[in-house]
């Protein structure tokens, strides 16, 4: 009898993807084999090793799970935390497979992490160990140009992604795809411009796309477009500066709310993001940033009126305990698994519209893909065409200067019109603009189920239709 009393449990991160694809699949016609097929980790792998380090050695855990091989290579970050376990990184590698598919990127699903703070270690010993987690996984084909390609995510980036590449390409010395073996790299090492902002600014075209469909922010309780629209960031790494900084600067929304780890600012006027990044990185916290409210509690601020919330940083920030006072009617999930099933049932149930995870964090894959295929063709991106457009561009200005000035029509161009017209597109542009149509094709394909089949009811698991879709017609191509 007490027990029956007991609340509900709250699902773990795995339990809650496992329990949205259940949901998902229930709309499909999959047969029971197939679907348990797609929805199982096809392996995992778990290292331990040691490193000398301050006069002893140190014995460190690493993963690298494969959710699904129906395409190849598989793709997924490596994350450094002390949180890694395999639930977790086998729950990120489910949810890359249905993002890769839902965004119609060519790669299985992956993920890796590394139990450590990397805080706690200086530089060249986080380089020692990062070399020999590479050579444990590299060894296994675990780390490979054409099997299994990582990338940054928490707690990693472009210096451990160059350190990566480089103990990987000693090991193959003769491989000359060698740099394709990860992304998310450093320019000089192989990189590609846009990597670093990417995610975030996925998060802004995904938000833009959602923001040309009245009748989609009309189902958000909200009207008009994005700017004047206010915000609550949870998080400002990577992830949510570049979201936050994209969105006030260039769409004109309003960053009202900042929550980080000690706490949250806020200003009604607006957040200057840029002042506040640089605060928190000179001091190591938002407390006192000029401008600002400080509140301890940062948790509460997420439950704050806003029209759109944002969590970019940690899993499960949004759970069955505050659902229920979440007032923002939009969310749009940064970080991989913010909101969890059970507060998604809750929120679904008060109307909240959630642009899930798997499609609005998915700016990171899209542009490691344009990296992996530019280390496989060996040339950057815009080097062939770019002069040639700039070239035409210029025949068409001179014709119509000509035009002007033989038959007195007095036409002249808008400042900065002609030099803005005859710039040809270089990488950074070529990169924005497929991953702005990737954001904008993705949206389209869930969006459509989501009007199609009102029993699907949200945005999620039309994401997840979608996704699982494609995995199955994959898997049955391949005659399973």
């Amino acid at each position: 009898m007490k027990d029956a009393a007991m609340p509900p449990q709250e699902p773990s991160f795995r339990e809650s993807v496992d329990l949205m694809f259940t949901r998902a699949v229930r709309f499909m016609d999959l047969p029971p084999g197939l679907e348990e097929k797609i929805r199982v980790c096809n392996a995992t792998y778990t290292v331990r090793f040691g490193v000398r380090l301050r006069g002893a050695i140190h014995t460190f855990t690493g993963y690298r799970s494969v959710h699904s091989e129906h395409l190849e290579p598989v793709k997924g970050g490596i994350r450094y935390a002390m949180a890694v376990d395999q639930d977790e990184v086998e729950a990120l590698a489910a949810l890359m497979t249905y993002k890769c598919a839902l965004v119609e990127v060519p790669f299985g699903g992956s993920k890796g992490g590394l139990r450590i703070d990397p805080r706690a270690w200086d530089e060249h010993e986080l380089e020692r160990i990062t070399r020999r987690f590479t050579y444990e996984l590299a060894k296994r084909d675990l780390i490979h140009p054409a099997q299994n390609v990582p990338a940054p995510d928490m707690g990693t980036g472009e210096r451990e992604m160059a350190w990566i590449a480089d103990a990987y390409r000693r090991m193959n010395t003769t491989d000359i795809n060698a740099n394709a073996c990860v992304t998310g790299k450093p320019l000089s090492a192989g990189g590609i411009h846009g990597r670093v902002e990417a995610t975030g600014r996925g998060l802004q075209y995904a938000l833009r796309e959602f923001f040309r469909h009245p009748e989609d922010v009309e189902r958000a309780r909200l009207a008009g477009g994005l700017e004047g629209k206010r915000i609550v960031v949870q998080g400002l790494g990577n992830v949510g500066y570049h979201a936050a900084k994209f969105l006030s600067e260039e769409d004109g929304a309003l960053i009202v709310g900042i929550v980080e780890r000690d706490g949250a600012i806020w200003s009604d006027e607006g957040i200057r993001v840029e002042e506040a990044k640089q605060w928190l990185m000179r001091t190591g916290s938002l407390r006192d940033c000029p401008g600002t409210k400080f509140h301890e509690e940062g948790a509460a601020v997420l439950e704050a009126e806003c029209d759109i919330l944002l969590p970019a940083a940690l899993e499960g920030v949004v759970h069955r305990d505050n659902a229920a006072r979440i007032r923002a009617p939009l969310i749009i999930e940064g970080a991989n698994g913010p909101v969890t099933a059970g507060a998604d049932e809750i929120l679904r149930d008060k109307g909240t519209v959630v642009i899930p995870d798997m499609y609005a964090n998915a700016g990171g894959v899209t542009v490691s893909y344009f990296e992996w295929v530019k280390n496989l063709s060996h040339i950057r991106f815009g080097r062939m065409q770019r002069r040639a457009e700039e070239a035409e561009h210029l025949l068409l200005v001179r014709e119509l200067e000509r035009l002007s000035e033989d038959r007195g029509l007095g036409w002249t161009l808008s400042p900065g019109f002609k030099d803005q017209y005859l710039r040809g597109a270089g990488e950074l542009e070529l990169v924005r603009s497929g991953l702005d149509d990737t954001m904008r094709t993705a949206y389209q394909s869930m969006r459509e189920v989501w009007h199609d089949k009102p029993e699907v009811g949200d945005l999620r698991t039309a994401a997840y239709l979608v996704a699982i879709g494609r995995v199955a017609e994959s898997y049955r191509a391949k005659g399973l």
